[in-house]
């Protein structure tokens, strides 16, 4: 039972770091540092550890993260996003619930324009929410399709989380990114029934009002000036992906080139917005960078302490099965994420979970993008669920935690139900990479 108490010292080290607010990059070096002197031979441990940092932050995989990254910030900096949300309201017309319709339907094309579920939840949410409070939306209607679009960022490409998690778990980037396509499309089309589950049950949790009379030619205008234009923006990333035309970081390329394009077109280019969106790029991919460095020198000393080897042993010993096991693995992330980042989630799990799926021999990529969406799900879940936090900073100050959380329920446990649906169908996972030859 040696490996069980490198496994502690390690894992609970990490932890209490953390805990006490230490930022995750400095919580795993700290760790590293006391790990190398304990089970790598000290001061020649730290020195490895300082070789490591050119080999890990220049693997190819990573090189989209900034590109998308700087692709997001331009969107939404620049205020396209805006005209996406009045193109999509003109489109839908009296519906009843058409406000919650268009949140979600404006973050799904945000979800694949940014990649970044914060941004996406706080553009939603700053934009959208006061006007569903003011026109009579329950908080349940106002909130929960604000929750729900923002986490679909992370698996609707170019999710940047997946390329941390394609980079990290060495899963190839492409087809983890591409193998989000069906199973998001699949996830908008619940919460749209989630919708009109809801505004059927209680008509006046989403009162209809009447709205400005359109005609048909003016709504495919309205759609062509705004919405279309958004459309070859995703061919740009996604399509390019799909028709084997561009690697995940030539389709990030020209994500940022049509982003630049449709800035000019419409007139919104300015040299501050590139800044401001070169910054954030900046900030954001420098402490990845960081993380990224500190989770590799982790995975070398979690093996060498042999707590790795005795964890897989232990787990395989027991008699329940792969599936067994795999259910086990995502609830440990389920419940992770109700007290950590995602970042911290994975830079924990991955050096456990990788080779367990292995040893089972699970598809790379279908074990991934489960682990995507059941890391997606610790966006919403309190108590830290970081997107339920940003939306609560754009709420009125009387809206609490627990009613941020109420709303958000429903959407987490579709996310839940769609994870069952991958692990039992994995095609809805595997069929558009197997398309592409992966």
């Amino acid at each position: 039972m040696d490996w069980l108490y490198a496994f502690a010292i390690l894992i609970s080290s990490i932890m209490v770091l953390m805990g006490l607010g230490l930022p995750v990059a400095f919580a795993f070096f700290a760790t590293n540092i006391m790990g190398l002197f304990l089970f790598f031979g000290g001061s020649r441990g730290v020195t490895q550890m300082i070789s490591n940092f050119s080999e890990a932050v220049t693997t190819y995989s990573l090189a989209p993260l900034p590109m998308f990254l700087v692709m997001g910030s331009l969107f939404f900096r620049s205020g396209l996003g805006e005209r996406v949300i009045q193109a999509i309201d003109l489109a839908i017309g009296n519906l009843r619930g058409r406000l919650s319709y268009v949140t979600l339907g404006a973050g799904s094309i945000f979800a694949a324009l940014s990649g970044s579920s914060m941004a996406n939840a706080g553009m939603m949410g700053s934009l959208m929410a006061p006007e569903m409070l003011k026109r009579g939306y329950k908080p349940h209607m106002a909130y929960g399709p604000i929750l729900g679009a923002g986490s679909l960022a992370v698996i609707i490409p170019p999710s940047t989380l997946g390329v941390l998690l394609g980079s990290l778990a060495e899963i190839d980037v492409g087809a983890l990114l591409i193998a989000g396509v069906i199973p998001g499309i699949v996830l908008v089309l619940m919460y749209s029934g989630l919708i009109w589950v809801q505004t059927s049950i209680d008509p006046e949790a989403a009162p209809q009002y009447e709205t400005p009379k359109v005609s048909g030619w003016q709504k495919l205008g309205t759609i062509a000036a705004n919405i279309l234009p958004m459309g070859f923006l995703i061919f740009c990333v996604v399509g390019t992906i799909i028709m084997g035309i561009a690697t995940p970081t030539e389709s990030a390329g020209l994500g940022c080139m049509g982003v630049v394009a449709l800035l000019i077109v419409y007139r919104k280019f300015n040299l501050r917005v590139v800044w401001q969106s070169l910054d954030d790029a900046m900030k954001v991919t420098g402490m990845t960078f960081l993380i990224i460095t500190a989770s590799t020198t982790f995975s070398q000393v979690f093996a060498f302490s042999g707590a790795s080897n005795g964890f897989i042993t232990a787990i395989l010993s027991l008699d329940v099965g792969p599936y067994g096991i795999l259910a086990m693995m995502i609830l440990v992330v389920l419940i992770l994420g109700m007290f950590m980042d995602q970042v911290s989630m994975m830079l924990i799990t991955i050096p456990l979970f990788m080779p367990l799926a292995k040893q089972f021999g699970f598809d790379p990529v279908w074990f991934g993008l489960m682990l995507l969406l059941a890391y997606e799900v610790g966006f919403t879940t309190p108590p830290f669920g970081m997107l339920l936090f940003v939306v609560l900073g754009v709420a009125p100050r009387e809206t609490t935690l627990r009613t941020m959380a109420m709303a958000a329920a429903p959407y987490v446990g579709l996310t839940i139900v769609l994870i069952a649906l991958v692990a039992a169908v994995p095609q809805l996972a595997l069929w558009l990479p197997s398309m592409m030859g992966r």
